[in-house]
């Protein structure tokens, strides 16, 4: 069955371009010059997208996204804005808009746009749920909301901001995005930030050409072209430096590159989602990050919650992790003792989900007979949320002597360590200020090498 998209714009040469391009796509279309004309022809039939100028006689383009998302919410709308007008068209993004362009109207951005947007199309609520479910595990209220966001965002092209703590899962929730999203047949290209050096940070994110400098020896594609028609992650996007920041700003804005020794421009088709465990508004306020970066950034966001915050969800992750490492290698299937989960909910997680998984491939490693007891999770009893041991005074920890006390706090800092580096041992060491055959003989001493 043939599509429908409702046009709505006082312009009669931009309605008949529109029409037009849409008849020659196999689209049929209902064009009205006024907003009040919109809302008569959105009660008389149901129209897969609409298409709304800004500017109207009898309102504004805002009116209509605002209206579309209170009674028809499966429609998608895209709204056409003057060329520069970025404050309006991020207030559409707020709004519920699918996506914005620009006048004058570029063709192929146009028909773009509309592929994009038909094919985002009218979800399966409860396809999406398990899909974002299978990601981000977790039967806690605030997990659910956290899902249903997801779902309700992914049809958007607005660029979104994922916040949290390190390890709370802000990657997973990127993915999942991409996932349910008209992209999800397209690259998700996800990119640290901080871990690109400021000398080499154009050319990774805009590509290059051939001699543009030395070792350039060939032309390369760069992120943006990587994740045409998909997503591009940006994780930590608060470590770019300064003169990164208004690049990638103008790529936003005008929706192409310029490869570095490139004299033309380069159409990008991606949506972006950043993030970062830092707080973006703090380094605003110091002059660290442009504001009209994060404005343009931060048009929707979602905040990944802190694993302490919902402790009812850990013998869920617990064991769902249990059962991956089970299937992944061939001894016995371990399993996890009462007191240790007990102990596990009554620790605070200050590394978040990630933490939770070290410390379970961790002690399926060291634990003996299979089970994994109280003394093979080795957790920092400083990480409780309370000081109170839970099965009494917490003297019935305590270590046999004092050497056993050494090797305890030995662990807690190098475990720290890792898990602040990502299981780098090389960055691990530097962070330590020990050698790397020095953090190497301490983990192997202490029975925590995992090669």
């Amino acid at each position: 069955m043939s599509k429908h998209v409702l046009v709505i714009d006082d312009e009669q040469d931009l309605r008949e371009l529109l029409t037009l391009t849409l008849s020659r796509m196999g689209i049929s279309a209902t064009a009205v010059e006024t907003l009040t004309e919109a809302k008569d022809a959105l009660e008389k039939s149901p129209f897969d997208l609409c298409l709304t100028d800004m500017r109207l006689p009898d309102g504004n383009g805002l009116d209509i996204v605002d209206h579309i998302q209170h009674n028809y919410p499966q429609t998608p709308v895209a709204v056409i804005t003057a060329y520069g007008n970025v404050e309006l068209a991020v207030e559409a993004l707020k709004l519920g808009a699918f996506d914005f362009l620009s006048k004058p109207i570029a063709l192929p951005k146009l028909r773009q746009l509309i592929t994009n947007a038909l094919a985002s199309g009218p979800t399966d609520q409860s396809q999406s749920q398990k899909q974002s479910q299978a990601l981000l595990l977790g039967d806690s209220s605030i997990m659910q909301n956290v899902r249903a966001q997801i779902v309700k965002v992914a049809r958007s092209q607005a660029p979104l901001f994922i916040s949290g703590e390190s390890g709370t899962g802000k990657e997973l929730a990127a993915r999942s995005i991409h996932q349910q999203s008209p992209r999800a047949s397209k690259p998700f290209v996800p990119v640290n930030c901080g871990a690109i050096p400021s000398e080499l940070m154009e050319s990774e994110f805009f590509g290059h050409m051939k001699g543009s400098f030395t070792g350039a020896i060939d032309n390369k594609d760069g992120l943006f072209q990587a994740a045409d028609g998909g997503t591009l992650f940006l994780d930590e996007v608060a470590d770019l430096p300064l003169a990164m920041q208004v690049k990638l700003l103008r790529a936003i804005q005008e929706k192409r590159i310029r490869p570095v020794g490139s004299e033309t421009e380069v159409d990008i088709d991606v949506r972006l989602i950043s993030a970062t465990h830092k707080n973006l508004q703090q380094a605003v306020d110091k002059g660290d990050f442009r504001s009209d970066l994060f404005y343009r950034l931060n048009v929707i966001d979602i905040t990944m919650p802190n694993l302490r915050d919902r402790p009812d969800d850990i013998e869920l992750l617990a064991r769902h992790m249990l059962d991956r490492l089970n299937a992944s290698c061939s001894k016995q299937n371990i399993l996890l003792s009462q007191q240790a989960l007990e102990k596990m909910v009554a620790y605070s997680f200050p590394g978040n989900v990630r933490e939770l998984e070290n410390i379970i491939e961790r002690a399926s490693t060291l634990c003996e007979d299979g089970v994994i007891g109280l003394h093979d999770l080795k957790l920092n009893l400083g990480g409780a949320r309370d000081s109170i041991d839970i099965h009494g005074d917490p003297r019935n920890e305590s270590v046999d002597s004092l050497d056993d006390h050494l090797e305890e706090i030995e662990k807690d800092i190098l475990m720290d360590a890792l898990e602040k580096t990502r299981w780098n041992k090389t960055e691990a060491a530097k962070k330590l200020g020990i050698s790397f055959r020095s953090i190497r003989y301490r983990l192997k001493k202490l029975g925590l090498d995992d090669e």
